[in-house]
């Protein structure tokens, strides 16, 4: 299937790129170790040997810090750029695998083992030509999905009878991680490089479907914003014709500030807003415009943050009710005991007095003293005549 020939080559240490053979591609050089194996490889016959460096990172690698099976390239061009550098575009051959490195001082050259296929010797079983079906496949749903390459790139794959020269034509189009074209690149087997292709397009697939699932999610969420944007800048634009823009965005301000303004719980707030939104979306002349504004007064007035402090005495409230009260003796010492429990227990809720009795007998007159005894403010609501408790709500 293929034959191993020795050479000894110049070589590059490649940063963030990888080369496959049959790929044709241009980059710069900048580094002297570079440049300088550039040079020796014109001098002699244009082959020089291009390494993937494991971090891109390093500006001085060592033989440690690039992968030592690679691509033995042709020259094909140089040019010269401003500063130094050189533009080399170069033509992949064949594989080639480190033996040795000879040569580190003022560039890299090392002995090294020349993969040359004979693609005559290719025999294409039913296993090889289904690895091929399925890399073909991958690549056609990796397009579907993905923007970034054309869907021309299909026509040009399909039209290649040789599974290496397919899987290393497929690797070279897919933006991969190096370490991903580097397990493409030092499989020497046929079957078993379309196998690792496929495994790793299956998963770029996978991530591509994830991404695009993301990206739906997004960009519905921001049609949805746009449109509410959009139909609210509509309904301004009515107002203002009709002469009512000025007047409704006070409103709301007014209401906003106001709500904001009052120490309330957080999640009474975050209704009151909810509705005060609602109130900004709908139409002025809306029937329940004036429900929602009715809400939002009826929230605002209610005291909030608006509290007397308790002035609780024993002696001063049995002197309040007895100078407002002749008799009533059972009723003020219950009174009294429930005033004395509530100054020892500071934190008791729930229990609550409850007088009981026909018209007149002096039910809100204690009331009133229990208030005044408290310093407390009296709050009179009468229900007399109420039937129905949504007319209390």
């Amino acid at each position: 299937m293929y034959r191993i020939e020795n050479r000894i080559l110049p070589l590059i240490p490649l940063r963030g790129m990888s080369i496959f053979p049959h790929m044709v591609i241009h980059f710069d050089v900048g580094r002297d170790k570079s440049i300088n194996a550039l040079e020796k490889a014109m001098v002699d016959d244009s082959l020089i040997l291009l390494c993937a460096q494991k971090d891109a990172k390093v500006e001085d690698p060592s033989i440690e810090d690039f992968y030592h099976t690679g691509t033995i390239a042709k020259i094909k061009q140089m040019l010269k750029l401003p500063g130094g550098s050189i533009r080399v575009l170069v033509e992949g051959i064949n594989r080639g695998k480190i033996v040795e490195v000879i040569q580190e001082e003022d560039y890299f050259r090392a002995e090294v083992e020349e993969i040359i296929y004979n693609i005559e010797d290719i025999e294409l079983d039913k296993e090889l030509e289904a690895a091929m079906r399925l890399v073909i496949s991958d690549l056609e749903e990796y397009l579907s999905i993905s923007s970034r390459l054309s869907p021309d790139i299909l026509i040009t794959v399909t039209d290649i009878e040789d599974p290496g020269r397919l899987a290393d034509v497929v690797a070279s189009y897919i933006s991969l991680k190096i370490e991903d074209h580097q397990k493409i690149l030092e499989t020497i087997n046929y079957y078993e490089r379309l196998e690792t292709l496929h495994k790793i397009l299956q998963e770029e697939i996978e991530l591509l479907k994830i991404e695009e699932k993301i990206n739906q999610r997004v960009k519905k969420q921001i049609t949805k914003v746009q449109k509410e944007y959009y139909l609210k800048e509509q309904m301004r634009a009515i107002q203002k014709e009709l002469g009512e823009e000025d007047d409704a965005l006070e409103e709301i301000e007014e209401y906003r500030t106001k709500i904001n303004k009052i120490d309330m719980p957080e999640e009474v707030r975050e209704k009151a807003l909810k509705e005060l939104d609602r109130l900004d979306k709908m139409n002025p002349h809306s029937a329940e415009t004036s429900v929602i504004r009715t809400y939002l007064d009826w929230i605002i007035e209610l005291p909030w943050d608006v509290e007397t402090k308790d002035k609780v005495n024993i002696k001063e409230a049995r002197n309040v009710l007895n100078k407002d009260h002749y008799g009533l003796t059972d009723v003020k010492e219950r009174v009294l005991e429930f005033i004395a429990i509530r100054e020892l227990a500071t934190e008791m809720k729930g229990p609550i007095l409850c007088l009981v009795g026909p018209p007149g007998v002096g039910k809100t007159s204690i009331a009133k003293s229990i208030a005044e005894s408290l310093n407390r403010n009296f709050v009179r609501m009468s229900l007399g005549g109420v039937r129905d408790e949504a007319e209390i709500r």
